[in-house]
Formats: C-alpha cells, structure tokens, sequence
C-alpha cells in the first residue's frame, strides 16, 4: 500500500496569524499518526512564513515515539535543508529546487544543468543514514541521471496532472506519469509524488502509476481537515490508497 505522508505546513500558517500558538502543529501530527498516517512531512522556507525551525525540532522529537513512522524535510539544499537534516537527520530529504520567495514548488530539477551540485548534498544526505528523494518532473528520460547523482528516490511533481484532473488530457497526464514512474522504477529509484493530490484524483493515480511508495498532500488534506477533523480525513485519504 502506498504510504500517506501528511504535510503540516498549512496547519502551522494559520497558527502563525496569531501569537497564541494554535492550531498547534504537534497537535495535528499526533492527530494525523493516530488515526493511520504513515508519515510526517514539512517544508521549512527560510523566510520561515509557516513551518518554523522550532517546529521541525519538536515534530522530530515527536517521531521518536512512533518509530514505524517517518518524518520528511523537504526544501532547497541549498538553502536551509541542509541545516534540518543535519540537526534531525529524518528518515528523508526531499530536495526541492524552489526560490527563497517562491508562492508554491511548481517545477522539479533539471538534468543535467543540476546534477554536479546536487552529487556532494545527496551524499552528505546518505552518509547521514537519510534517504534522498529529488523533486522532478515525469520526465522519463531523466531517470537515470537522476540515479546517477545517488538519489534513492523521486517525488513526481503531480500538478499538471491534478489540473487536467476530468478535463480532455486526463488520459494523457495519466500516460506521462505512469511512463516516468516505470522509467524511474527501471534503474532503480523508488517513486514518491505529490502536488494537489486530493480524494477526487488520488485513488485513480496511484492505480495507474506503478510503484508508488508514498504520497505527501498537505493543502487539499488540511483543507478537508478543517471540515471532516483530522481522524476522518486522514482515514479518507486512506481509503483512497488501499488497493
């Protein structure tokens, strides 16, 4: 079953409208890991709008109480991920190449322009005992070098796919994941995704697009969460997962 990794970032940029500290985000990861998430997800910008370095250190310590469960750090090595992932040293970095102001991630590496900067951070990452996910667009034909930089595994950018989501290119989105995803499956990386997923459009991507291993969906998740709860949010998003 393919694993649900529960982004907190929205729930911790409603928190940081007031100075009272809630919604709490620990709260919220609790919540979500009791009700069957099997991981923990933050993106931590370096202007520090929602997810805060104080958050990341307290989600950590969090972890440890469910050691069958993982904690991913995604954002820029080149800008403050690095600095998490050595202090924490999560079960997965995510590398995200967005810009320190970007509104949202809305494009993956470029191979090979990226691949001699990304090689010594991926192996720092797996000196480290955590495992490396870059961020990528589902474009077959990069898969190997991303392989080549020593990455374990990619998060499909899944946006163009959540766009054309009951529109005529369905079919064609669909085609072009499924496509990466056995190309990157083919030389031996693992396939995460993420970007928009929601309860409409996740259960039919996951059965299309082979080997998916986990998915992290934080806006759509936490948006339903405000109108369902946590519990039976999370539980739906489940379901959408179960063979």
């Amino acid at each position: 079953m393919t694993a649900l990794s529960v982004n907190l970032n929205k729930v911790a940029l409603v928190r940081n409208t007031r100075h009272l500290g809630i919604p709490s985000v620990t709260r919220a990861a609790t919540l979500c890991l009791q009700a069957g998430a099997q991981g923990i997800t933050v993106h931590p910008r370096p202007d520090a709008r929602h997810i805060r370095a104080d958050d990341v250190a307290e989600l950590a310590a969090l972890l440890k109480a469910w050691p069958d469960r993982e904690f991913n750090i995604e954002g820029n090595p080149f800008h403050n991920l690095m600095d998490f992932v050595r202090a924490h040293r999560p079960h997965q970095a995510t590398f995200v190449p967005d810009g320190e102001g970007q509104f949202t991630s809305d494009h993956g590496w470029s191979f090979p322009a990226d691949a001699q900067r990304l090689r010594p951070l991926v192996a720092e990452c797996r000196a480290l005992g955590v495992r490396v996910s870059l961020f990528m667009d589902p474009l077959p034909e990069a898969m190997a070098a991303v392989k080549a930089v020593g990455a374990d595994r990619v998060e499909l950018y899944t946006e163009p796919y959540a766009k054309a989501w009951g529109q005529p290119d369905q079919e064609h989105q669909i085609a072009r994941y499924a496509a990466a995803a056995q190309a990157a499956l083919d030389v031996g990386l693992g396939v995460n995704a993420g970007h928009d997923l929601n309860r409409d459009n996740l259960a039919a991507f996951v059965k299309q697009v082979p080997g998916v291993s986990e998915v992290s969906i934080g806006h759509a998740l936490i948006g339903d969460a405000l109108e369902l709860g946590y519990t039976a949010t999370v539980q739906a998003y489940l379901a959408c997962l179960r063979p």
